[in-house]
C-alpha cells in the first residue's frame, strides 16, 4: 500500500471511544432521524463521513496555541497572527473573521450583490447560492457540461466554461454581472479541481470586461495539489507557491476556515478592493461580532493560524488526497457506481446508477445514505434533488443531474483501515440494492431543507 496510498504522517496521540450498534437498534433510530443523517446522534455513528467540515483531527501544536488564546473582545494578538498568516499566504489585501464560511458568504453576498444582478458560478453550492438568492442575485451555472456527468473522467472537470460566461455578458452586458464566483474545488461535482490555466483566462475575461471573481476557497489547498499532480509546469512547485498564485486571479475569496484549516470552527472574507473592505466591516459587527474576531474565540483563531500552514505541507495534502482516493479505488474494484474522476474531500457515490429502479422524485440519494447506515452504522449525507431544493420563482424542484451520496472524509481522523470498512459495506449493499425503498416528505423546510427535513418510505 505504501508509494500509491502513502501511510498517515502523523503519530495518533489520542483516542476517541465509539460503540457499534446492531442493525435492529440501527433500523429504529433512522426511522425516529426521519430517515435523515443530519438528524442521528453522533453517540450512534461508528464511522461519520457526513462532512469534512469541521471534523478534523487538529495537531499537537494547534492545542498547544489554544492554551495561548487571547480572548479580549477587541484587538486579540491571535488575530494580529491569524491575518498576517492569511496575508502571507493567500496574498489579499484586507481579511474580516467571520465564524464560519456561510458567515463570509452572508458578508459578501450583502456588499457585491444588487437585486437583480446575475452570480455565475462553477456548480451551485447550497448555502452559497441561498445567500446570493436571499440578497437578490440570480445564480447562473458556467461550469463546463461535463461536471454533471459522472461518468467522464477529465483532470479539471471543476473548470469555468468560458464560452458560457461569455454568452452571459454578451446577453446580460457587464453591469447586470454582481461577479464571478469559483470554487476551488467544485464540492457538488465530486470535489473537482480547477486548473491554473483556467483561472488565468476566467481572470483575463473578466478583468477584459471589468467583472470582479470572488473564489470559494474552502478547498484551495486540495485543489492546489491537483494542479501539481496534474498540470504541466507545475509538478516542481511547493503547494503555498501554487495556493498564492491560485489567489492572484482573484478579487477575494470566501473560506470556510473548518476545511483546508484543519480547524474545527472559523472562516474568513479576503478583498482587496477596500470599500467593500469597509462596508464588510461595518456589518460583520451586525452579524458576526468585532473585525477582530468576527464571532471566533482567540484560542480558534489561533489554531486556524498554525492549521493553515500546516494544510500546505505536501507530505499533509498527499496522504489527505490519496485516503480519499484509496476509498474511491476500493468501490471501483467493487463494481460501485460513484462519480469520476475521485476528488479531493470525498467520493461520491452515483445514486441514479446505484438504485436506478428509483425516479428521482423518490430521492435515491437521501435513501441509499439511510440505507448504508442501517447496514453498517456509517454516516453519509444526499446532495442530489433535496440539497437542490426548490426553483424561487416556480417552485418546482430543482432537478440535478447528479443525484449523489457523499461519503466525505475528515482530515487526520480515520485509517484505511476504517476506508475498508465503508468500502466492504458499500459494495454490500450495491449487491442488493434493489431491495431499497424510495422516500417522499414529512416535513420539507422552505430553507435548506436537506438539514432538518424529514421522510418516510414510500
Amino acid at each position: 500500500m505504501l508509494g500509491k496510498y502513502p501511510a498517515e504522517p502523523f503519530r495518533i496521540k489520542t483516542i476517541e471511544f465509539v460503540k457499534m450498534n446492531t442493525r435492529e437498534d440501527r433500523q429504529r433510530i433512522m426511522k425516529e432521524a426521519g430517515y435523515n443523517t443530519f438528524l442521528l446522534n453522533s453517540e450512534d455513528i461508528y464511522i461519520d463521513l457526513l462532512t469534512d467540515s469541521g471534523t478534523n483531527a487538529m495537531s499537537d501544536r494547534q492545542w498547544a496555541g489554544m492554551m495561548m488564546g487571547d480572548e479580549a473582545y477587541a484587538g486579540s494578538r491571535n488575530w494580529f497572527h491569524l491575518e498576517s498568516t492569511i496575508k502571507e499566504l493567500f496574498g489579499f489585501k484586507y481579511v474580516v473573521p467571520t465564524h464560519q464560511g456561510r458567515g463570509a458568504e452572508n458578508l459578501l453576498s450583502k456588499i457585491a450583490i444588487k437585486p437583480g444582478q446575475l452570480v455565475p458560478g462553477n456548480m451551485y453550492f447550497t448555502t452559497t447560492r441561498y445567500h446570493q438568492e436571499a440578497n437578490g442575485g440570480i445564480f447562473k451555472d458556467i461550469v463546463i457540461d461535463e461536471a454533471h456527468d459522472s461518468v467522464i473522467d477529465l483532470p479539471f472537470k471543476g473548470n469555468v466554461d468560458l464560452k458560457k460566461l461569455q454568452k452571459l455578458i454578451d446577453e446580460n452586458g457587464a453591469d447586470k454581472i454582481a461577479y464571478v464566483c469559483v470554487a476551488i474545488t467544485v464540492n457538488l461535482a465530486g470535489g473537482q479541481p480547477v486548473s491554473m490555466q483556467n483561472l488565468r483566462e476566467t481572470a483575463e475575461l473578466c478583468r477584459k470586461h471589468g467583472i470582479k471573481i470572488f473564489m470559494d476557497a474552502t478547498r484551495c489547498v486540495e485543489n492546489a495539489y491537483f494542479i501539481k499532480e496534474r498540470e504541466a509546469g507545475y509538478e516542481n512547485k511547493s503547494i503555498k507557491e501554487i495556493v498564492l498564485e491560485e489567489f492572484s486571479y482573484a478579487d477575494g475569496c470566501t473560506m470556510s476556515g473548518k476545511k483546508d484549516c484543519i480547524t474545527n470552527i472559523g472562516g474568513f472574507l479576503c478583498l482587496n478592493d477596500e470599500d467593500l473592505f469597509t462596508q464588510a466591516k461595518e456589518l460583520v459587527v451586525v452579524f458576526e461580532g468585532m473585525p477582530s474576531y468576527g464571532g471566533m474565540t482567540g484560542r480558534d483563531m489561533e489554531a486556524m493560524a498554525i492549521g493553515l500552514k500546516e494544510s500546505l505541507q505536501f507530505e499533509y495534502i498527499e496522504h489527505r488526497i490519496k485516503q480519499v482516493r484509496y476509498l474511491g479505488d476500493r468501490l471501483i474494484e467493487g463494481g460501485v457506481p460513484i462519480v469520476m474522476p475521485v476528488g479531493g474531500h470525498g467520493v461520491f457515490l452515483d445514486a441514479n446508477r446505484f438504485c436506478s429502479h428509483l425516479p428521482q422524485e423518490q430521492f435515491p440519494a437521501q435513501t441509499l445514505a439511510a440505507q448504508l447506515y442501517i447496514e453498517s452504522s456509517v454516516r453519509s449525507m444526499e446532495r442530489g434533488i433535496i440539497s437542490a431544493g426548490r426553483d424561487i420563482v416556480t417552485g418546482k424542484d430543482h432537478k440535478p443531474k447528479l443525484e449523489t451520496v457523499r461519503l466525505t472524509i475528515p482530515r487526520r481522523v480515520y485509517t484505511y483501515a476504517h476506508m475498508d470498512v465503508v468500502a466492504n459495506a458499500c459494495v454490500d449493499l450495491f449487491k442488493n440494492r434493489e431491495k431499497i425503498r424510495g422516500l417522499k416528505w414529512v416535513y420539507e423546510p422552505k430553507q435548506l431543507r436537506f438539514f432538518t427535513g424529514r421522510f418516510e418510505y414510500v
